[in-house]
């Protein structure tokens, strides 16, 4: 598809931000995978357990973590580590968001799914102006945790 034809060439520190991907669902993570390709990101990786994914960790800016995996409800715990370990910027995404009523340590927020491409593009978009500390709009479909207070 042409649709990136006139998009504006986004500066180098946004372009080389790496994209990793949490999720089970192997058509859901392809989606993902094609949006962040045609933003001119890269993909970190993909993983679909907690195990890979902390592997790729390190080669990761952003995650986009999926709460339900193959080895159960690991996402919350996942991101919690991707964040406070590895400085990865973390977005949830999960058919039932409740799940994460109170917010996770060190994320910025959820997704519901189903999850369409230029939601997906806006919520990275704020992801990495959050990171780079410049300036997005969050997302509505965004549900953005409350940040945690540090005492």
């Amino acid at each position: 598809m042409l649709t990136n034809v006139t998009r504006r060439r986004p500066p180098s520190e946004v372009t080389s931000q790496r994209v990793l991907i949490v999720e089970d669902e192997f058509l859901i993570a392809l989606d993902i995978a094609e949006t962040v390709e045609n933003m001119g990101l890269k993909v970190a990786g993909f993983a679909n357990a907690r195990k890979h994914a902390l592997e790729l960790a390190p080669r990761a800016d952003i995650a986009i973590v999926d709460v339900n995996l193959t080895d159960g409800k690991t996402g919350p715990e996942i991101g919690r580590r991707l964040a406070e370990r590895y400085g990865v910027t973390v977005i949830f995404m999960t058919a039932t968001p409740d799940d994460l009523e109170d917010g996770v340590e060190g994320s910025l927020g959820v997704l519901t799914k189903p999850v369409m491409p230029e939601v997906m593009e806006r919520t990275i978009d704020y992801a990495i102006a959050n990171r780079l500390h410049g300036m997005a709009v969050v997302p509505r479909e965004l549900k953005v945790f409350h940040r945690n207070q540090h005492h």
